[in-house]
């Protein structure tokens, strides 16, 4: 039995032959697996990057030629452009409607729980069954979205087929898909608020406008910040959508940058020009990362 020193209190307790290098080897699988999984795809990524390669012929090496290529092509800047509107349409539209369905679910009537369970549907099915689905509804000639307006008196729409809606579709598509989930994460943020913040402001007769704006938003907005980090590093690497319901078209309108680089890699065998986009689309999401949390991170109020 340990006998406690002269200051009332007991010795540190050591484990025996536990030395100070055993927690790293305990987590050297891990780092191991990591490495072998993340880290060298990228670091190789960047070495194919400075090589022109079809996987049939000899590597020869061009510098930054490929990077010179990929900037100089007016098809690439217009992926870019694809790329950035699709992701910020997206991800603005499903958080601005989360939030609202979150106001309008927060209660715990068998409705409202029925809703919650109904609205996450989306979330669970497989993006590609998704796509399908959608493209049958926006069939130009028999697809449900256009009987449902002309039923209503209203002009059909090419939807997928034309270059002027098509991006639109996919946008649709996109928040239907992660609408469910961003739903049920502000609705848990909304029901770990304290009541009597809620009362305070019913005494201070506060109207509804400015206890949503003064309460509701800063407290979700840990919740409303990793759903938009999250769903901002999502679409940035869309790709089922694309593949599915458009392959990048009508006339290139719907070609994004995970797309664009499948394309050179697998159709047209440039690995060195695929990995130099693939490079961008790195350097450009952590730029977005760093933007997110240095910038937009200092806005959150935390508990």
């Amino acid at each position: 039995m340990r006998k406690r020193k002269g200051n009332g209190t007991y010795p540190e307790k050591t484990t025996p032959g536990m030395g100070k290098g055993v927690p790293y080897l305990m987590v050297l699988p891990s780092v191991l697996l990591l490495s072998l999984c993340y880290i060298f795809p990228i670091l190789y990524m960047l070495y194919l990057s400075f090589f022109k390669w079809d996987m049939l012929t000899d590597m020869e090496f061009v510098g930054i030629g490929n990077y010179r290529t990929l900037f100089s092509k007016t098809e690439f800047h217009q992926v870019l452009s694809n790329t950035f509107v699709f992701t910020f349409f997206t991800v603005a539209v499903a958080l601005c409607l989360a939030l609202v369905l979150a106001v309008w679910l927060n209660h715990n009537s068998k409705i409202h729980v029925f809703v919650q369970a109904a609205i996450f549907t989306p979330h669970i099915i497989a993006l590609v069954s998704v796509a399908f689905v959608w493209m049958w509804m926006m069939d130009p000639n028999y697809g449900l979205l256009n009987y449902v307006l002309n039923s209503l008196g209203l002009p059909a729409s090419q939807w997928l087929q034309s270059p002027d809606t098509a991006m639109t579709s996919l946008n649709i598509t996109s928040v239907w898909k992660l609408i469910g989930y961003d739903t049920l994460i502000l609705i848990a943020a909304l029901q770990s608020i304290p009541k009597s913040i809620y009362e305070a402001a019913e005494l201070d007769r506060a109207p509804k406008i400015v206890t949503f704006f003064k309460i509701i938003l800063p407290m979700v907005s840990p919740s409303l910040f990793f759903l938009l980090v999250m769903n901002t590093l999502t679409m940035f690497q869309n790709f089922d959508t694309v593949a599915v319901m458009t392959q990048g078209g009508p006339l290139g309108s719907t070609n994004t940058l995970v797309y664009y680089i499948y394309q050179n890699a697998f159709s047209f065998y440039k690995l060195g020009y695929a990995s130099a986009a693939g490079a961008v689309l790195s350097v450009i999401v952590g730029i977005m990362t760093l933007f997110y949390f240095r910038i937009l991170g200092k806005k959150v109020h935390y508990q």
